[in-house]
């Protein structure tokens, strides 16, 4: 069931080398010479076992903070060798519908806003309850948050005036959820402010996508390594 061509490969190469001849090899062979230094590999992989970053993250931080310079693509191929491309959650198949994406191109147009429920255990044993106020603009990226010990209208008011303040241009539109932090008095508070205030459909947090997704980096990448609890 094979061509002529491929049995005179087949038989040339066992002449020559026997059994291991007939073993299929990659037509480039791997050289180690290539590969980044022992110890700077067994970093990478620290980084992506301990703290969850990505092949560009680890680039930085191996250049900030160790003096190291390595490209993004030289990290990746340590994490491909190694298996570790991959964050588990990122193995599961996929079962819904991948969604077609968006992004406004102008600074301001729209800003995603959300709160995260954080809880802690104090040292005493206590759980206690934080929320965490996020904006992030849907163009630039550019983000700001501030966590705060009640979840209400006020709070996310105050939050509104901290992020006006903060971001380096015009905001035209705020789009929330339909949560009770975001009913009457603060909508009317982003009117005042000559903004818009839209809400997403109910049961689609994927409208309000990039936000959530900052919200689970800041789960993987930092309250993690805290006492914090989901």
């Amino acid at each position: 069931g094979i061509s002529r061509e491929t049995f005179y490969t087949w038989k040339r190469a066992y002449e020559r080398d026997g059994e291991k001849g007939l073993i299929n090899n990659k037509p480039c062979p791997e050289n180690p010479t290539r590969r980044v230094a022992k110890h700077i590999e067994e970093l990478v992989i620290y980084l992506r076992t301990t703290y969850h970053f990505g092949p560009q993250r680890i680039a930085w931080y191996l250049l900030r903070f160790h003096n190291i310079k390595i490209s993004r693509s030289g990290c990746y191929y340590v994490l491909l060798r190694n298996k570790l491309n991959q964050l588990p959650q990122n193995q599961r198949s996929r079962s819904k519908p991948l969604f077609k994406r968006y992004q406004k191109q102008v600074p301001g147009h729209h800003v995603q806003v959300d709160v995260k429920f954080l809880f802690f255990n104090t040292p005493d044993g206590q759980r206690i309850k934080r929320f965490q106020y996020t904006a992030i603009d849907d163009a630039t990226r550019i983000r700001a948050l501030k966590i705060y010990e009640r979840h209400n209208q006020a709070n996310a008011i105050d939050f509104i005036n901290y992020v006006v303040n903060k971001f380096p241009f015009r905001i035209k539109t705020i789009r929330t959820d339909n949560g009770h932090e975001f009913q009457s008095k603060f909508n009317w508070h982003i009117h005042d402010l000559g903004m818009e205030h839209v809400y997403i459909k109910p049961a689609t947090p994927r409208l309000n996508g990039k936000v959530e997704r900052s919200h689970l980096t800041d789960k993987q990448e930092f309250y993690q390594l805290i006492d914090y609890k989901d």
